[in-house]
């Protein structure tokens, strides 16, 4: 019998809403998503973190001693330390990324923000990408936060996606349609 999520993504799920749970009954969760928020600038920026964190020959006192050093130099809140000790403790460390994400998504519900991704050909400035995602929370009626990155071969335009929802102004997909009518004619 094959199950549709697998057992870290479950593990990672009931992790986060724990988490949530918690920062939500100790009025920290603007603190906590900030922290994670930090947490996951390391993680995605340090190959050697990153490697640390999976490693799961590291020892759990090697894992608190960092774990320790990071909560202390990047403020954690005191929970958010005891939630990532105990997943030393508990040897799922290696989930900590999924586990942020899931609860960085579930604050992110809360807030009724949807997700979304924003593809451009070149960079925009700040102010741009807040007129763009103020335009589609208009029209949507739900707060649009996109993840944001540059695609310079699209050559000139956007892509958008909202869930199935696709948005594709770019030169690129223009460029590519005219080439198959080429083709079918």
């Amino acid at each position: 019998m094959s199950t549709s999520k697998s057992f870290s993504n479950e593990a990672s799920e009931r992790y986060a809403r724990a988490l949530f749970e918690l920062a939500s009954e100790n009025s920290e969760m603007d603190k906590i998503e900030n922290n994670l928020n930090d947490f996951l600038s390391i993680y995605n920026s340090s190959v050697e973190f990153k490697n640390f964190i999976k490693n799961p020959t590291q020892t759990i006192e090697n894992q608190f001693n960092v774990i320790n050093v990071i909560s202390k130099k990047l403020g954690f809140a005191k929970n958010l330390k005891n939630f990532l000790c105990l997943l030393v403790k508990k040897r799922r460390i290696f989930f900590v990324y999924k586990i942020v994400q899931n609860f960085l998504m579930l604050c992110s519900k809360k807030r009724g923000e949807v997700k979304a991704s924003l593809v451009s050909s070149k960079n925009l400035s700040q102010d741009e990408l807040n007129d763009i995602s103020a335009d589609f929370s208009k029209s949507m009626g739900s707060t649009i936060k996109f993840d944001y990155s540059v695609d310079e071969s699209l050559i000139g335009g956007l892509k958008i996606q909202l869930g199935s929802f696709m948005i594709d102004t770019s030169i690129k997909n223009k460029l590519k349609k005219y080439e198959q009518l080429m083709i079918e004619n």
